[in-house]
């Protein structure tokens, strides 16, 4: 007897990632060039991984704390201090999670209540909107796609109701490539500065950055603002599954909660890894962060010479590229045609909201060899298209 029908709504609601879906969909045509991926193509760090296995040959294989190892999450705080001018308390104001997307999950489950709104940016991550739907809260999109990628002070508050709970600023953005500026993160602050409304800052991408040090709204509203952090991208250790949330004490207690009964504590092995991480190797990101700035230059003067529109990102590893205006397809249907006729993949736009819709993500993280091929069969495939 199936039992579909007793599935929770708001799990049938949701769907599978259209970055997941589209890729299932082209990843069987042979010769394909990938610039699809959100992974670095970098092996994390050699020291990184001794660390691990020394974890492992010294037994250090059982449960931590619920908040993550003390030395780790001193370590995490003290990389918060040095690197973004944020101060946290390591026994009471940081949680070790698996990954940042755990993070996310627990956070908006602790905060949100059924009916509340949060207002993201649109185009995004699509891994947002499944987590407020299940949390029971309703995403309120700010449409930023005529504003450069940048939710600014202006946008949030044509948005804001007496539902709205939170504020996600996810900076530097997937999929734009695009951080705020100090005057920007300051005047979002000013707005929200004693409402009662959250900021979810998701920062994953804080490291890998061009021509600026990042800057975290933490800096100008902490009392409200949740930091959510992690490994995977600044040291190539997505499979480690280690993210990092900091956020005053008032929320960390109860964050905590959920986080226990959702899974005890993050993998002691790459907790270990982690604390290598975040003390011998903290600065591990800046020779990555190096060739991506090598790769990002490359491609924006290709696309350039392609006339195809996008804004130079500062920060991650994807561009945002417009679709040219003589090609009257969907971005999905673009983005399937080039992956057939082409052998270049990307993600069409639609998979980051409504939004994204005219446009496509192009992600550079990956060999400069196969960056220069996949931009090559996409200047051949828009010759042969016109």
């Amino acid at each position: 007897m199936a039992l579909e029908h007793l599935i929770n709504e708001k799990v049938k609601m949701i769907e599978i990632s259209g970055i997941r879906k589209f890729f299932n969909l082209v990843s069987d045509i042979e010769g394909m060039v990938s610039l699809t991926i959100g992974q670095p193509d970098f092996d994390t760090p050699e020291h990184i991984k001794a660390a691990g296995i020394s974890a492992i040959e010294q037994n250090h294989t059982s449960y931590t704390h619920n908040a993550g190892l003390l030395p780790l999450r001193e370590a995490a705080c003290k990389y918060m201090a040095e690197k973004y001018g944020l101060t946290y308390d390591p026994a009471s104001e940081a949680i070790v999670t698996v990954g940042a997307s755990q993070a996310i999950d627990i956070t908006l489950r602790t905060i949100l209540s059924e009916g509340d709104e949060v207002i993201l940016p649109g185009p995004v991550y699509p891994g947002y909107e499944p987590l407020i739907r299940l949390s029971g809260g309703n995403p309120i999109y700010a449409d930023i796609s005529s504003n450069k990628f940048r939710m600014s002070a202006e946008v949030i508050e044509q948005h804001l109701t007496d539902r709205t709970k939170c504020i996600i600023l996810p900076y530097p953005s997937n999929p734009t490539g695009v951080s705020l500026t100090e005057e920007e993160l300051s005047e979002i602050a000013e707005l929200v500065r004693g409402k009662d409304i959250f900021i979810l800052a998701d920062e994953i991408y804080s490291e890998i950055v061009y021509g600026h040090k990042h800057k975290s709204i933490a800096k100008y509203l902490k009392e409200q603002t949740i930091v959510i952090n992690g490994l995977s991208k600044s040291h190539s250790m997505t499979g480690w599954r280690i993210g990092l949330l900091f956020a005053p004490a008032a929320i960390t207690k109860h964050i905590i909660k959920v986080h226990q009964y959702n899974v005890s504590c993050a993998s002691s092995i790459s907790q270990h890894a982690a604390y290598e991480a975040l003390t011998n190797g903290k600065n591990d990101a800046a020779d990555m962060t190096r060739v991506y700035r090598e790769r990002r230059d490359y491609a924006f003067r290709r696309l350039s010479e392609m006339n195809l529109s996008t804004v130079n990102p500062d920060g991650a590893f994807y561009f945002f590229v417009k679709i040219p205006d003589y090609i009257t397809h969907s971005s999905f249907e673009f983005a399937i045609d080039l992956a057939k006729r082409g052998k270049v993949a990307v993600v069409p736009g639609s998979a980051f909201s409504s939004f994204g819709e005219g446009f496509f993500r192009m992600s550079y993280a990956c060999s400069m060899d196969m960056l220069k091929e996949g931009l090559d069969r996409m200047e051949e495939y828009l010759k042969n298209y016109k």
